[in-house]
């Protein structure tokens, strides 16, 4: 546990650039087209605005009003909704990719790793929403009968015992539905670094975690604990700032000054969301590098992948005529035609080893 956490400690910091670098385009993005969508929304409903924000004392908005409302602004909605599933794919598939080059102490670029993660987009993504699929279902079950259960038995159509029996549901399918999550966690990786498409990597998921559940989720969670804790502590001083900029407009004696109480409240919003994004950049960041690290090892432990690290990190004792390193490094060692298997008589020089400039390979 201590070496994999201290190894994506030490990989963020190794390789923060290109982490950085991502995950800061991969949220501008977003919010630039969330920040246009919603433009967009409200000049089409200017007037739907108007009648219901609008009103004279007294006067309450009608019900057609309201409702166009909501509906110009459910694409706004539908479009966060994808945005937020994408770049998780997106920084879910970072993890694995630095780490892929981290393990032989090779250096990462901005533009290798931005080429890596949308060439992989696809595959991770189908593993992020299936995954996510499989590990709801109980959960989506329970919800889809115990609800209407519970409202039919406050109004008294249904058994008077309709919250007790979804509190009970939930019992039982929550942690069904965690030992799937975890059971499947590692897919993402394993499309990655693999090449695999979705189906192939929630099964080769399954099979790494399988006599090994209680070490991923133990170390998953800390990994995620630890990736919060620090996030937090990264928007604290934010906060100060933001609470010494608002505080002493609204504490002044007298009535306050409606324009100062303005500035100190704009300056505390903007410090919530200059820290919310910078300790984002760790709390989404973070996580996925453990995960990646975790499959790496199950890989060690079951199918003897460190020879082929080994031998892909060795200064190289037969001159080759270029360079063929292989995208895939952490690669099935078993598969024959597999270009990271040194035992292969076909390719022996593949993957080319690191220059020997290089720094020496990471302890990850």
């Amino acid at each position: 546990m201590g070496d994999i956490l201290g190894g994506a400690f030490s990989s963020f910091r190794r390789h923060w650039k290109p982490l950085v670098g991502i995950m800061f385009a991969v949220q501008g993005m977003g919010i630039l087209l969330v920040a246009v969508a919603t433009a967009i929304a409200v000049a089409v409903a200017q007037d739907r605005l108007a009648a219901v924000f609008d009103l004279t004392p007294g006067a309450s908005a009608t019900d057609e009003d309201v409702m166009g409302l909501l509906l110009a602004f459910v694409p706004v909605g539908v479009l966060l909704l994808v945005l937020v599933t994408v770049g998780a794919a997106l920084i879910g598939a970072l993890g694995p990719a630095v780490i892929q080059e981290a393990v032989l102490g090779r250096s990462t670029t901005f533009g290798a790793m931005w080429r890596r993660c949308w060439s992989r987009l696809p595959a991770v993504l189908g593993t992020v929403l299936l995954a996510g699929l499989i590990a709801g279902a109980p959960m989506l079950l329970v919800y889809a009968v115990g609800v209407p259960l519970v409202i039919m038995s406050v109004d008294g159509s249904g058994p008077p015992a309709g919250l007790f029996l979804l509190f009970l549901a939930v019992l039982v399918c929550l942690p069904v539905s965690v030992w799937l999550a975890t059971r499947l966690s590692l897919a993402p990786a394993a499309a990655v670094c693999e090449g695999l498409g979705t189906v192939a990597a929630l099964r080769r998921s399954s099979h790494l975690v399988k006599d090994g559940w209680w070490r991923v989720f133990g170390i998953t969670m800390l990994g995620y604990l630890v990736a919060g804790a620090v996030g937090y502590a990264i928007q604290m001083p934010f906060g100060f700032v933001g609470m010494a900029a608002f505080l002493p407009s609204m504490m002044s004696a007298g009535d306050p000054d409606p324009d100062v109480a303005i500035v100190g409240l704009v300056v505390y919003l903007i410090c919530l969301v200059v820290g919310g994004l910078v300790s984002g950049l760790f709390q989404f960041g973070f996580p996925p590098l453990v995960t990646a690290l975790l499959y790496v090892d199950l890989r060690m432990r079951k199918e003897n992948l460190a020879e082929s690290l080994i031998a892909a990190a060795a200064p190289a004792t037969v001159p080759t005529a270029a360079p063929t390193a292989s995208a895939h490094v952490v690669a099935d060692p078993a598969d024959p035609a597999d270009p990271a298997d040194p035992a292969d008589p076909a390719d022996p020089a593949d993957p080319t080893p690191p220059p020997a400039a290089d720094p020496a390979p990471d302890r990850t």
